[in-house]
């Protein structure tokens, strides 16, 4: 196991990421996410493209991102996670959509600089499914974000769709670290 996934007991059932979160994957993911770099979604979708582990899980999913907080969706402009699973939808092809059925209710401090506890606390209660979401017990569902780190963030959503009844349930990010 992975040093960033000790103590964690994931709510879903596999998480699968494209690249570790360094070097020129890192510059990616701080260009799209803190500088309004929509230009480099191409490059990153074609590593998801080079990536047929990440690709496998994918097609035929529903794809669900990481919401932003309202507040911060508009400073922002965009959610980078919605982004990044259109990315990966249009890359794995085979049926992969992508559904917004989750929200974030709490506006929370960045979680970039705090542990794994710290983050845990900071999520409770942040997300909860949005109105209408039709949500099918039978359907292969894949949270997406952009970074894996203490699966904080993730495993808060993934309780939230455990609660609402999704069975088959995983985790894709584009980088991990």
């Amino acid at each position: 196991m992975c040093p960033h996934c000790e103590g964690l007991a994931p709510a879903y059932r596999e998480g699968r990421t494209a690249v570790l979160l360094k070097g020129p994957a890192r510059a990616l993911v701080h260009e799209l996410k803190y500088h309004r770099g929509l230009f480099v979604l191409s490059d990153m979708e074609e590593i998801f493209r080079r990536s047929p582990h990440v690709l496998e899980l994918a097609r035929g999913a529903v794809l669900v991102p990481v919401p932003l907080h309202p507040r911060k969706e508009r400073e922002r402009a965009y959610n980078q996670s919605l982004l990044l699973a259109g990315a990966l939808a249009r890359a794995a092809g085979g049926g992969a959509q992508v559904e917004s059925w989750l929200r974030r209710t709490a506006d929370t401090v960045s979680q970039t600089h705090h542990d794994r506890k710290a983050r845990q606390a900071n999520l409770k209660n942040a997300f909860a499914l949005v109105r209408g979401a039709q949500l099918n017990p039978d359907l292969h569902i894949i949270l997406v974000d952009d970074v894996f780190t203490t699966g904080s963030t993730l495993n808060s959503c993934a309780l939230v769709l455990r609660r609402a009844g999704c069975l088959n349930l995983d985790v894709i990010t584009f980088g991990h670290g």
